[in-house]
């Protein structure tokens, strides 16, 4: 089977002018649970309920709550109770580390009172880690999701100048992917492809 060919552009509307996260969903343990965390312990208002039995989406039968917290911009994170007690398992093939939802602050005083907070309120916390560009804080909900506090240090001149290179990077990194991909097919390649580029040469051993 030959792979279809691409639309031409012209022939296509304009993408839509996105402006912002309207909300990201995530499946709740227990709804008021999930409250006290993001309402009373981060201060994320609670704002929004919509409940039914059955999904508008798909049209099939599965009763829920969906309930929103409002940031600060206006969008929100957002979560489904399915009434059954039961919390989203983790990705086996994936590290807890990888899929997590991170968060701005102004300040880096936010931060450390953040931390403070969830500490004082029994939840571990990791970090102050710095990412050359922002300091964050790491930690886990009730729900099992990992969640990132970040304050930006880059200014807008900064994050400019990265964005001028960053689709040759990440050319450069598909290109050495479709090599290793050869590769790995003929039996000469690692497990996993390393980035060409170390930005965090501080990190490593030795």
């Amino acid at each position: 089977m030959t792979a279809a060919r691409p639309p031409d552009p012209a022939t296509l509307p304009a993408p839509a002018a996105i402006q912002q996260l309207h909300h990201y969903a995530y499946r709740a343990r227990d709804a008021e649970e999930t409250r006290q965390f993001y309402e009373d312990i981060l201060g994320l208002p609670l704002y929004h309920i919509i409940q039914s039995d059955y999904v508008p989406s798909t049209g099939e039968y599965c009763p829920y709550t969906h309930f929103f917290f409002r940031l600060r911009d206006g969008s929100f994170i957002a979560f489904f109770d399915l009434g059954d007690d039961i919390k989203a398992e983790p990705s086996p093939n994936t590290p807890l580390w990888v899929n997590h939802i991170a968060l701005r602050v102004d300040t880096l005083q936010e931060l450390q009172d953040t931390r403070q907070r969830l500490q004082a309120h029994g939840i571990e916390v990791l970090g102050v880690t710095d990412h050359h560009i922002f300091k964050s804080i790491y930690f886990f909900d009730p729900n099992g999701i990992r969640l990132e506090l970040a304050v930006q240090l880059a200014d807008a001149e900064q994050m400019a100048r990265d964005s001028r290179v960053a689709h040759a990077r990440l050319s450069e990194w598909t290109a050495r992917k479709r090599q290793w991909r050869k590769d790995r097919a003929a039996g000469n390649a690692p497990a996993a492809l390393r980035p060409g580029q170390n930005d965090r040469p501080e990190l490593l051993p030795g």
